[in-house]
Protein backbone atom coordinates (compact mmCIF):
# COMPACT_ATOMS: atom_id res chain seq x y z
CA UNK A 1 0.00 0.00 0.00
CA UNK A 2 0.99 3.68 -0.91
CA UNK A 3 0.79 5.58 2.26
CA UNK A 4 1.13 9.30 2.67
CA UNK A 5 4.46 11.00 3.42
CA UNK A 6 4.91 11.39 7.23
CA UNK A 7 2.55 7.70 7.27
CA UNK A 8 5.05 4.56 8.92
CA UNK A 9 3.07 1.31 8.42
CA UNK A 10 3.38 -1.95 10.56
CA UNK A 11 1.76 -4.69 12.36
CA UNK A 12 0.79 -3.35 16.08
CA UNK A 13 3.25 -5.54 18.89
CA UNK A 14 2.71 -5.39 22.72
CA UNK A 15 4.61 -2.64 23.11
CA UNK A 16 2.30 -0.75 21.13
CA UNK A 17 -0.70 -1.09 23.76
CA UNK A 18 -1.16 2.44 25.26
CA UNK A 19 -0.60 4.11 21.79
CA UNK A 20 -3.49 1.66 20.23
CA UNK A 21 -5.45 2.60 23.58
CA UNK A 22 -5.12 6.60 23.40
CA UNK A 23 -6.00 6.22 19.96
CA UNK A 24 -9.32 4.44 20.08
CA UNK A 25 -9.86 7.41 23.58
CA UNK A 26 -9.89 9.91 20.97
CA UNK A 27 -12.32 8.10 18.51
CA UNK A 28 -14.42 7.31 21.53
CA UNK A 29 -14.70 11.05 22.32
CA UNK A 30 -15.81 11.89 18.38
CA UNK A 31 -17.59 9.00 17.78
CA UNK A 32 -19.14 8.10 21.12
CA UNK A 33 -19.70 4.28 20.67
CA UNK A 34 -19.96 3.70 23.93
CA UNK A 35 -16.78 1.43 23.91
CA UNK A 36 -13.73 2.36 26.09
CA UNK A 37 -10.50 0.18 26.04
CA UNK A 38 -7.39 0.52 28.69
CA UNK A 39 -3.72 -1.21 27.12
CA UNK A 40 -4.59 -4.57 29.14
CA UNK A 41 -7.37 -4.98 27.05
CA UNK A 42 -5.96 -4.80 23.66
CA UNK A 43 -3.52 -7.02 25.16
CA UNK A 44 -5.69 -9.61 25.68
CA UNK A 45 -6.71 -9.02 21.96
CA UNK A 46 -3.22 -9.36 20.85
CA UNK A 47 -2.94 -12.79 22.97
CA UNK A 48 -6.11 -14.23 21.16
CA UNK A 49 -5.28 -17.74 19.80
CA UNK A 50 -6.76 -17.50 16.70
CA UNK A 51 -5.14 -14.21 15.83
CA UNK A 52 -1.63 -13.70 14.01
CA UNK A 53 -0.66 -10.36 15.12
CA UNK A 54 2.47 -9.84 12.60
CA UNK A 55 0.23 -10.53 9.25
CA UNK A 56 -3.56 -9.21 10.22
CA UNK A 57 -3.17 -6.26 12.01
CA UNK A 58 -1.95 -3.22 11.04
CA UNK A 59 -0.62 0.57 13.12
CA UNK A 60 -0.19 3.77 11.03
CA UNK A 61 2.33 6.42 13.08
CA UNK A 62 3.01 9.86 12.46
CA UNK A 63 5.60 11.65 14.76
CA UNK A 64 5.51 8.41 16.84
CA UNK A 65 1.96 8.52 17.88
CA UNK A 66 -0.90 5.84 16.32
CA UNK A 67 -3.13 7.28 13.89
CA UNK A 68 -4.61 4.69 12.90
CA UNK A 69 -5.09 0.79 13.21
CA UNK A 70 -6.91 -2.00 11.17
CA UNK A 71 -7.44 -5.82 12.34
CA UNK A 72 -8.36 -8.50 10.40
CA UNK A 73 -9.43 -12.26 11.87
CA UNK A 74 -11.64 -15.34 10.81
CA UNK A 75 -12.59 -17.76 12.54
CA UNK A 76 -11.09 -21.35 12.63
CA UNK A 77 -14.05 -22.96 11.44
CA UNK A 78 -17.09 -22.08 9.44
CA UNK A 79 -20.87 -23.35 9.21
CA UNK A 80 -21.89 -21.56 5.97
CA UNK A 81 -19.82 -18.63 4.95
CA UNK A 82 -16.41 -17.59 5.60
CA UNK A 83 -16.75 -14.27 7.35
CA UNK A 84 -13.42 -12.29 7.71
CA UNK A 85 -14.03 -9.91 10.03
CA UNK A 86 -12.64 -5.99 10.22
CA UNK A 87 -12.47 -3.66 12.08
CA UNK A 88 -10.23 -0.23 12.43
CA UNK A 89 -10.26 3.77 12.88
CA UNK A 90 -7.86 6.50 12.20
CA UNK A 91 -7.66 9.36 14.46
CA UNK A 92 -10.34 12.22 14.29
CA UNK A 93 -7.15 14.70 13.59
CA UNK A 94 -6.07 12.87 10.49
CA UNK A 95 -9.40 12.36 9.32
CA UNK A 96 -10.49 13.40 5.55
CA UNK A 97 -7.10 12.34 4.29
CA UNK A 98 -7.94 9.08 2.32
CA UNK A 99 -6.29 7.20 5.10
CA UNK A 100 -9.39 5.02 6.13
CA UNK A 101 -10.14 4.16 2.64
CA UNK A 102 -6.25 2.99 1.94
CA UNK A 103 -7.03 1.16 4.96
CA UNK A 104 -10.00 -0.21 3.67
CA UNK A 105 -8.53 -1.70 0.96
CA UNK A 106 -5.72 -3.35 2.59
CA UNK A 107 -7.97 -4.78 5.18
CA UNK A 108 -10.08 -6.82 1.74
CA UNK A 109 -6.93 -7.59 0.18
CA UNK A 110 -5.44 -8.88 3.78
CA UNK A 111 -9.32 -10.92 4.32
CA UNK A 112 -8.96 -12.33 0.28
CA UNK A 113 -5.64 -14.13 1.37
CA UNK A 114 -6.75 -14.90 4.15
CA UNK A 115 -9.94 -16.60 2.98
CA UNK A 116 -8.04 -18.09 0.24
CA UNK A 117 -5.25 -19.69 2.71
CA UNK A 118 -8.16 -20.74 5.26
CA UNK A 119 -11.56 -22.17 3.71
CA UNK A 120 -10.66 -21.38 0.14
CA UNK A 121 -13.94 -24.26 -0.58
CA UNK A 122 -16.85 -22.17 0.54
CA UNK A 123 -18.37 -18.68 0.06
CA UNK A 124 -16.10 -15.66 1.25
CA UNK A 125 -17.50 -12.11 2.58
CA UNK A 126 -15.13 -9.97 3.97
CA UNK A 127 -17.43 -7.77 7.13
CA UNK A 128 -17.09 -4.23 9.04
CA UNK A 129 -19.67 -2.07 10.34
CA UNK A 130 -19.85 1.20 12.58
CA UNK A 131 -22.61 2.73 14.55
CA UNK A 132 -25.06 4.52 12.58
CA UNK A 133 -23.96 7.98 13.67
CA UNK A 134 -21.01 7.39 11.53
CA UNK A 135 -21.72 8.84 8.25
CA UNK A 136 -18.29 8.91 7.46
CA UNK A 137 -17.85 5.40 8.14
CA UNK A 138 -21.00 4.28 5.98
CA UNK A 139 -20.39 6.79 3.68
CA UNK A 140 -17.03 4.91 2.75
CA UNK A 141 -18.05 1.21 3.31
CA UNK A 142 -20.46 1.94 0.91
CA UNK A 143 -18.29 3.61 -2.00
CA UNK A 144 -16.16 0.80 -2.02
CA UNK A 145 -18.78 -2.09 -2.72
CA UNK A 146 -20.37 -3.30 0.97
CA UNK A 147 -23.65 -3.83 1.05
CA UNK A 148 -26.02 -3.18 4.11
CA UNK A 149 -26.50 -7.65 5.61
CA UNK A 150 -27.13 -6.95 9.54
CA UNK A 151 -28.77 -4.71 12.40
CA UNK A 152 -28.02 -4.86 15.47
CA UNK A 153 -28.87 -2.49 18.58
CA UNK A 154 -26.74 -1.91 21.74
CA UNK A 155 -29.68 -2.08 24.77
CA UNK A 156 -29.37 -0.27 28.16
CA UNK A 157 -31.30 -0.90 31.18
CA UNK A 158 -30.82 1.55 34.85
CA UNK A 159 -30.57 -1.03 37.65
CA UNK A 160 -32.00 0.78 40.82
CA UNK A 161 -35.45 0.04 38.77
CA UNK A 162 -36.94 -3.05 40.05
CA UNK A 163 -36.71 -6.35 38.19
CA UNK A 164 -39.76 -8.15 36.51
CA UNK A 165 -40.75 -11.69 38.69
CA UNK A 166 -39.32 -14.61 36.22
CA UNK A 167 -40.56 -17.45 37.87
CA UNK A 168 -38.39 -20.90 36.93
CA UNK A 169 -40.41 -23.47 36.00
CA UNK A 170 -40.45 -26.82 38.13
CA UNK A 171 -37.95 -29.09 37.62
CA UNK A 172 -35.23 -26.46 36.69
CA UNK A 173 -32.62 -25.03 39.04
CA UNK A 174 -30.39 -21.57 38.79
CA UNK A 175 -27.00 -22.36 39.46
CA UNK A 176 -24.38 -19.78 40.04
CA UNK A 177 -21.28 -20.01 37.24
CA UNK A 178 -18.27 -22.43 38.36
CA UNK A 179 -15.16 -23.67 36.55
CA UNK A 180 -16.75 -26.86 36.98
CA UNK A 181 -19.29 -25.92 34.50
CA UNK A 182 -17.08 -24.21 31.66
CA UNK A 183 -17.14 -26.83 29.20
CA UNK A 184 -20.75 -27.88 29.57
CA UNK A 185 -21.63 -23.96 29.36
CA UNK A 186 -19.39 -23.81 26.35
CA UNK A 187 -21.49 -26.68 24.75
CA UNK A 188 -24.23 -25.20 25.88
CA UNK A 189 -23.27 -22.32 23.90
CA UNK A 190 -22.56 -23.85 20.84
CA UNK A 191 -25.72 -25.62 20.42
CA UNK A 192 -27.87 -22.39 21.33
CA UNK A 193 -26.02 -20.40 18.80
CA UNK A 194 -25.63 -22.88 15.94
CA UNK A 195 -28.73 -21.04 14.10
CA UNK A 196 -27.87 -17.39 14.88
CA UNK A 197 -26.60 -15.49 11.86
CA UNK A 198 -22.10 -14.81 11.87
CA UNK A 199 -22.16 -17.46 14.49
CA UNK A 200 -19.48 -20.19 14.26
CA UNK A 201 -18.63 -22.73 17.13
CA UNK A 202 -16.34 -21.47 19.66
CA UNK A 203 -13.41 -24.04 20.60
CA UNK A 204 -12.04 -24.04 23.82
CA UNK A 205 -8.93 -21.98 23.40
CA UNK A 206 -11.08 -19.42 21.84
CA UNK A 207 -14.23 -19.68 24.36
CA UNK A 208 -11.47 -19.01 27.29
CA UNK A 209 -9.82 -16.45 25.57
CA UNK A 210 -12.69 -14.71 24.77
CA UNK A 211 -15.91 -15.48 27.00
CA UNK A 212 -14.96 -17.08 30.65
CA UNK A 213 -11.29 -16.92 30.42
CA UNK A 214 -11.29 -12.81 29.75
CA UNK A 215 -10.45 -9.92 32.18
CA UNK A 216 -13.61 -8.50 31.98
CA UNK A 217 -15.95 -12.10 33.04
CA UNK A 218 -17.95 -11.45 36.15
CA UNK A 219 -18.53 -15.28 37.35
CA UNK A 220 -20.01 -13.46 40.73
CA UNK A 221 -22.93 -11.66 38.07
CA UNK A 222 -23.15 -15.41 35.55
CA UNK A 223 -25.69 -18.34 35.82
CA UNK A 224 -26.76 -21.45 34.55
CA UNK A 225 -29.90 -23.33 34.01
CA UNK A 226 -29.72 -27.18 34.94
CA UNK A 227 -32.01 -29.84 34.08
CA UNK A 228 -30.42 -32.24 36.27
CA UNK A 229 -26.67 -32.20 34.99
CA UNK A 230 -27.78 -30.57 31.66
CA UNK A 231 -26.81 -26.50 30.82
CA UNK A 232 -30.66 -25.68 29.32
CA UNK A 233 -29.79 -21.86 29.82
CA UNK A 234 -27.15 -19.60 30.72
CA UNK A 235 -25.97 -15.79 31.51
CA UNK A 236 -22.88 -14.13 30.88
CA UNK A 237 -21.93 -11.27 33.13
CA UNK A 238 -18.93 -8.58 32.53
CA UNK A 239 -17.37 -5.63 33.57
CA UNK A 240 -15.11 -3.81 31.32
CA UNK A 241 -13.03 -1.46 34.25
CA UNK A 242 -11.98 0.89 31.26
CA UNK A 243 -15.49 2.11 30.81
CA UNK A 244 -16.33 2.70 34.28
CA UNK A 245 -12.81 4.84 34.39
CA UNK A 246 -14.01 6.97 32.30
CA UNK A 247 -18.02 6.76 32.61
CA UNK A 248 -17.48 6.81 36.50
CA UNK A 249 -20.40 4.33 36.84
CA UNK A 250 -20.56 0.51 36.43
CA UNK A 251 -22.39 -1.29 33.71
CA UNK A 252 -22.75 -4.93 34.12
CA UNK A 253 -22.45 -6.11 30.14
CA UNK A 254 -24.98 -9.55 29.03
CA UNK A 255 -22.45 -10.73 27.18
CA UNK A 256 -23.59 -14.12 26.16
CA UNK A 257 -27.58 -15.35 27.06
CA UNK A 258 -28.62 -18.73 24.93
CA UNK A 259 -30.87 -21.59 25.73
CA UNK A 260 -30.49 -25.18 23.83
CA UNK A 261 -33.03 -25.68 21.28
CA UNK A 262 -35.10 -28.66 22.92
CA UNK A 263 -35.58 -25.88 26.03
CA UNK A 264 -36.74 -22.91 23.91
CA UNK A 265 -40.20 -21.51 25.12
CA UNK A 266 -40.35 -22.22 28.94
CA UNK A 267 -38.97 -18.59 29.89
CA UNK A 268 -34.97 -20.12 31.22
CA UNK A 269 -33.23 -17.27 29.80
CA UNK A 270 -35.68 -15.36 31.12
CA UNK A 271 -35.45 -16.42 34.52
CA UNK A 272 -31.53 -16.51 34.47
CA UNK A 273 -31.40 -12.87 33.15
CA UNK A 274 -33.61 -11.30 35.78
CA UNK A 275 -31.50 -13.31 38.40
CA UNK A 276 -28.41 -11.76 36.92
CA UNK A 277 -29.61 -8.28 37.31
CA UNK A 278 -31.23 -8.58 40.48
CA UNK A 279 -27.46 -9.94 41.57
CA UNK A 280 -25.91 -6.96 39.61
CA UNK A 281 -27.79 -4.32 41.39
CA UNK A 282 -27.09 -5.63 44.71
CA UNK A 283 -23.44 -5.87 43.84
CA UNK A 284 -23.63 -2.10 43.26
CA UNK A 285 -23.41 -2.13 39.37
CA UNK A 286 -25.61 0.73 38.06
CA UNK A 287 -26.69 0.09 34.84
CA UNK A 288 -26.54 -3.70 32.24
CA UNK A 289 -26.33 -3.41 28.79
CA UNK A 290 -26.28 -5.89 25.75
CA UNK A 291 -26.00 -6.08 22.19
CA UNK A 292 -28.47 -7.92 20.24
CA UNK A 293 -29.07 -8.69 16.47
CA UNK A 294 -32.40 -7.05 15.29
CA UNK A 295 -33.81 -10.45 13.35
CA UNK A 296 -32.58 -12.88 16.34
CA UNK A 297 -34.48 -16.09 15.85
CA UNK A 298 -35.24 -16.66 19.51
CA UNK A 299 -37.52 -13.60 20.10
CA UNK A 300 -34.28 -12.23 21.97
CA UNK A 301 -35.69 -8.56 21.44
CA UNK A 302 -38.87 -9.15 23.13
CA UNK A 303 -37.21 -10.80 26.13
CA UNK A 304 -35.17 -7.90 26.46
CA UNK A 305 -37.66 -5.17 26.16
CA UNK A 306 -40.07 -7.05 28.63
CA UNK A 307 -37.14 -6.85 30.99
CA UNK A 308 -36.87 -3.48 31.05
CA UNK A 309 -34.23 -2.63 28.66
CA UNK A 310 -34.50 0.09 25.90
CA UNK A 311 -32.73 0.44 22.73
CA UNK A 312 -29.39 3.15 23.17
CA UNK A 313 -27.54 2.78 19.61
CA UNK A 314 -27.97 0.76 15.94
CA UNK A 315 -25.13 -0.86 14.14
CA UNK A 316 -25.03 -1.79 10.73
CA UNK A 317 -22.73 -4.70 9.27
CA UNK A 318 -21.60 -4.58 6.25
CA UNK A 319 -20.29 -7.49 3.93
CA UNK A 320 -18.25 -7.39 0.63
CA UNK A 321 -17.60 -11.08 -1.23
CA UNK A 322 -14.38 -12.24 -1.26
Amino acid sequence: MDWPEGIAARPIEKGDAEAWAELLAAREKVDQEGENYNADDLLEELDDPHLDAANDTLGLWADGRMVGFAKAQSSPTVVDVDRVRTEGTIHPEWRRRGLGTTLMHWLIQRAGEMHAAKHPDVPGVVSGGSITTNVGAHHMLRKLGFEESRYFFDMKRPLDQPVPEAALPEGFRLQLFDPSLDEATRVSHNEAFQDHWGSTPRDRESWKAWFTGARAFRSNVSYVVLDGETIAAYVLGYEWEADTEVTGFRDLYIGQVGTRRAYRGRGLARAALAKVLAEGARDGFQRASLGVDADNPTGALGLYESLGFTQHSKWITYSLPL
